[in-house]
């Protein structure tokens, strides 16, 4: 059970760290297409 546990509080912070990954990848993508629009000047 213990065993289990620790593998759970891994698990979830591997579900945690691609969750953060997916976030910033999904504002690289918006940043990309509000620079390629001219939304934002720099």
């Amino acid at each position: 059970m213990r065993k289990r546990k620790k593998k759970s509080g891994f698990q979830k912070l591997t579900i945690v760290m691609a969750w953060f990954m997916a976030v910033i990848t999904l504002l690289g993508v918006v940043a990309t297409a509000l620079i390629g629009t001219g939304v934002f000047q720099f």
